[in-house]
Formats: C-alpha cells, structure tokens, sequence
C-alpha cells in the first residue's frame, strides 16, 4: 500500500486479532456431499474513497463445501447499484463456468444445474429480460454472458434474502453478531472441536 491510514491499519490489528483468536478455523469437506456448484454473489457500491469503485464479492460452494471465494474492486465506476451487483453477477457466472470446466476436466459429474443467488431484484430482473434499455446498455457484454447461462439453461439465477447473502462477508465489515452467523455456513469449523 502506498498511503496507509488510521483506518487500514484498525483493519490489519481487526484481522489478526482474528487469527489469533480462531487459530484452528478451517474448510470441512464432508465425503458425503452432492456435487452441485452454488455461488453467492454481491456486491457493496462505490465503497471505494479514492475512486468510487464497487467491490465485487462470491463465493462458490460445491455441495456443501466452500471451493472458491474473491473480494475485489470492480475495473470501471458503476452509475448504481444495479450496475454493481450486475457486474459481481458476471465474475460470478464465469467463475461457475471455470469450476465447471474443472470438473469436467477432473472427471467429476455434477449432480445439477448451478445455482447463483442474488439478493438484488434489479440485477435479477435485467438477467431475465429480453431486451436491453438506454439505461443498461453500458452493461451490455455483462448482461450476455449472465443471460446467456440462464437462456441454454446452464444456471439457474436464484433470490436470496439480504440476511443470507453470505458473499456479504466478501463486500461489506460485518457486524460481530452477523459475522459468528456467515462463518458456520461457508463451512468453516475448528479442527480442534469438530462439528
């Protein structure tokens, strides 16, 4: 980082009290779990003080077992918050098809259609319409890759209610309480008192 603030550095002393606190914390990969991919996608607008940037947020489940994850600043300033969740859409969707594809290469049958769940209305209904509007047209090649894996039917775009997002863990700081509730569903358990 060049210009570290108070800020970022109350964010480092929040993380490693973490780690220091859950030192045994990590991924369960239950033998008996289905392969079907489910991702949860979000995005937290213009959070970004210097630019105004979004950060997008997933993560992909295969099963019940957490696989991929990212949080990263969106490349281009969205005009709103449908834009932003639309663009964490698309990462999402092509990091599905990548999984996919690695699945295929490893030989393992998928037991389903991936499911993506999106807590944004907006963003739900742009994937499902068939036509594009002067107000999404800038989004455009975000708008064919997404609609295009629902259209063949190679996704299914699922709502979610905002208080079971948990890519929320990837774009915004949750609150303590909310965090000890986001923790336990992406799988992560200690090894020293296991489930």
């Amino acid at each position: 980082m060049q210009n570290p603030t108070d800020y970022h550095y109350r964010a480092v002393q929040h993380i490693l009290r973490y780690i220091k606190s859950e030192p045994s914390q990590g991924l369960f990969f239950p033998t008996d779990s289905h392969m079907q991919l489910k991702g949860f996608s979000d995005s937290d607008w213009a959070t970004c003080p210097n630019t105004q940037r979004s950060t997008t947020g997933f993560c992909v489940f295969l099963g019940s077992s957490l696989i991929s994850w990212k949080s990263k600043k969106q490349k281009t300033v969205s005009r709103s918050s449908t834009e932003a969740e639309y663009r964490a859409l698309a990462t999402t969707v092509c990091e599905i098809q990548w999984l996919r594809y690695l699945l295929q290469d490893l030989q393992i049958e998928e037991s389903g259609t991936p499911v993506l769940y999106c807590d944004n209305r907006s963003a739900r209904h742009i994937a499902h319409n068939q036509s594009f509007h002067e107000r999404t047209k800038h989004i455009e090649l975000d708008c064919h890759v997404v609609r295009e894996k629902i259209q063949e039917g190679l996704l299914h775009l699922v709502p979610v209610r905002s208080d079971e997002q948990l890519a929320d863990l990837f774009t915004k700081f949750p609150h303590r309480v909310r965090f000890r509730t986001i923790v336990p569903k992406l799988g992560l358990v200690s090894i020293h008192r296991p489930a």
